[in-house]
């Protein structure tokens, strides 16, 4: 969406505060050996005391308020009362809700308490490229420049990025045009950023795969070659200059 009025920014602040809040929250209670449902059910009630309705289910019928994945699950995982967290996981969630019209999504790639299986490296680098992308957002800029800064930045650490997943256009709806912010320079997309426009800028960092695949569920996602992914998200508005991070609260840079 285009911010034509305050009351549209108002109501995209509420939206995001609500799903930075729930990120965040659902960040600290995470712990070893509770489950992903578990999780996700302290998310949804968190959802229901904020007068937020999950956008994934809202949308396309996800079985969860919250997508909630593990290790090598890339993406889109339903949380289970099987899937039991445990110290050195690489865990991300992804928030995203519609609150009085309004749609915002935020997520974040995290280890869970001691780094025991070395995936703090690609957590850190995952922050780290989307800071530096969202600082290179403005009117006029080409969507492509930032997924080659993305990719830039993620072979200069050593690492890859996910072609067929996309940050997007966000507002009125969870996934509004422009529908395709890669990660990668994507030659054919001449579009630009739009001042005053609302997107969720992603970064879909990994260690072996360029491609997100189904894994069999019909929702979770597994890279093509195996490894791990971390991703980090923000909902903002688009400026001439530096833009508006209007999930800034979820302290994924804290």
């Amino acid at each position: 969406m285009s911010i034509t009025k305050e009351e549209e920014l108002k109501g995209m602040q509420r939206a995001s505060e609500v799903v930075a809040l729930i990120l965040k929250e659902m960040t600290r209670f995470a712990k070893p050996g509770i489950s992903t449902k578990e999780l996700d059910n302290f998310g949804a009630a968190l959802f229901k005391d904020l007068g937020a309705k999950s956008a994934p289910n809202l949308a396309y019928g996800f079985p969860g308020w919250t997508c909630i994945s593990v290790n090598n699950e890339f993406c889109h995982g339903i949380p289970t009362s099987q899937t039991v967290l445990r110290d050195g996981d690489l865990v991300n969630i992804d928030v995203s809700a519609e609150v009085n019209g309004y749609w915002s999504d935020n997520g974040g790639s995290f280890v869970l308490g001691p780094d025991k299986n070395g995936h703090q490296q690609l957590v850190n680098a995952s922050k780290e490229i989307l800071k530096k992308a969202i600082s290179n957002i403005k009117g006029g800029v080409r969507i492509s420049d930032i997924g080659f800064l993305i990719e830039t930045e993620a072979k200069k650490r050593g690492y890859k990025v996910i072609k067929n997943l996309n940050g997007h256009g966000i507002g009125r709806s969870l996934h509004e045009e422009p529908s395709e912010i890669a990660n990668y320079r994507d030659r054919s997309n001449t579009r630009r950023f739009k001042k005053n426009s609302v997107v969720a800028i992603e970064t879909f960092i990994s260690t072996r795969s360029t491609l997100a695949v189904e894994s069999g569920d019909g929702w979770t996602t597994v890279g093509d070659k195996g490894g791990f992914m971390a991703q980090h998200e923000h909902t903002i508005v688009v400026t001439d200059g530096a833009p508006i991070i209007l999930t800034h609260s979820n302290d994924i840079w804290a």
